[in-house]
């Protein structure tokens, strides 16, 4: 394990106004975003789908790391040069969705537990020889009023969590953690912060107790906020409070970086909240963004499967990325959504 160089990457990927653009949704997930438009998900759509985004021009200011799936990996422009060469060409890290999905956990319903970990060392080392510097494994952990998640529930999805981590830093790959608390449900905020700090605090636990070195990770958390179906929505300013007093608590300063997901948020919703955060003062470990839906939903828009759209795909991309780097700083305010 190569512990400068995993510091390193952990360090690049947050650096100053950068964060992470998720673009490693599964085939049936990123053919749910095609249906939207109504474009086909064929290879070759997502092929080109993916090639705008990564070619857009002014990126690579506010992007540190991209997630890729393992098709697009694979993938490359319609010049040939691979993906990860493109993006490491620009000065982006290429990463790796590695988890198989969440499955019920047996014996227990209602909680979920993500597979993928066996042959995964063996994936690793592909993935890295593919230009992968680090990966990606996201856990979901369900709220509902029936006692969901279980503490059963919670400590095996964070114990599979850190075996893979621990695989990743011994292949020298950053391991990005994504303990996942679903903001779907009928639960208030505080149910949310309650259910975090559980998770976080097992999380934390197992990687500690697998050897990981926290200072070449980074974690993707949820934000602590009320479930979709709560008649009861918290402002931008107590998200952004209950976050940070959930993660002041039980992230140990050592991680370079928390790269929140943005988990079903309005794009403006997620720029929003990160803001709010940045805003309230420097914290031990960079506050960022590692966004799918919440950069790439005016893609989508824009783009609509059409060819001479690329252009304004590309512009929609880099105004949120741009917005996004902007909340690095504290500095995002929603009058500049209307700017163009």
């Amino acid at each position: 394990m190569n512990i400068d160089l995993l510091k390193s990457v952990a360090n690049a990927i947050v650096a100053r106004q950068k964060g992470v653009l998720a673009a490693d949704e599964s085939s049936p997930t990123i053919k749910k975003r095609f249906d939207t438009i109504k474009v086909e998900s064929t290879e070759e759509n997502r092929r080109r789908y993916r090639e705008i985004m990564f070619s857009a021009d002014g990126i690579e200011r506010y992007v540190g790391g991209v997630i890729l799936f393992e098709e697009t990996l694979r993938q490359s422009t319609r010049d040939g040069t691979p993906f990860p060469k493109l993006l490491a060409s620009r000065g982006i890290i290429p990463g790796i969705k590695v988890d198989k999905g969440a499955k019920p956990l047996a014996l227990c319903p209602g909680d979920r537990v993500t597979e993928g970990l066996d042959g995964l060392r063996e994936r690793l080392a592909e993935y890295k020889k593919l230009g992968a510097q680090f990966a990606k494994w996201r856990a979901v952990i369900d709220i509902d009023e029936h006692g969901i998640p279980s503490a059963y529930g919670i400590r095996a999805n964070a114990h599979s969590l850190a075996r893979y981590a621990a695989l990743c830093q011994e292949a020298d790959l950053v391991p990005i953690v994504e303990p996942e608390v679903l903001m779907d449900g009928t639960h208030d905020i505080g149910r949310c912060e309650i259910v975090t700090a559980r998770t976080l605090e097992a999380v934390f636990a197992e990687l500690d107790a697998h050897h990981v070195v926290f200072e070449g990770m980074l974690l993707k958390p949820n934000m602590v906020i009320a479930g979709k179906k709560c008649p009861q929505q918290a402002g931008v300013q107590e998200v952004a409070e209950a976050t940070l007093r959930c993660l002041r608590r039980y992230v140990p300063s050592a991680v370079p970086g928390i790269v929140f997901l943005s988990g079903g948020q309005s794009a403006e919703d997620a720029t929003d909240h990160l803001n709010a955060m940045n805003a309230m003062g420097p914290q031990p470990w960079q506050v960022s963004f590692s966004y799918g839906r919440a950069l790439q939903a005016p893609v989508l828009a824009a783009w609509q499967g059409q060819e001479n759209n690329a252009e304004a795909a590309q512009k929609a991309l880099l105004k949120r990325c741009h917005l996004n780097g902007l909340a690095r700083d504290g500095q995002y305010s929603r009058v500049m959504e209307d700017a163009s």
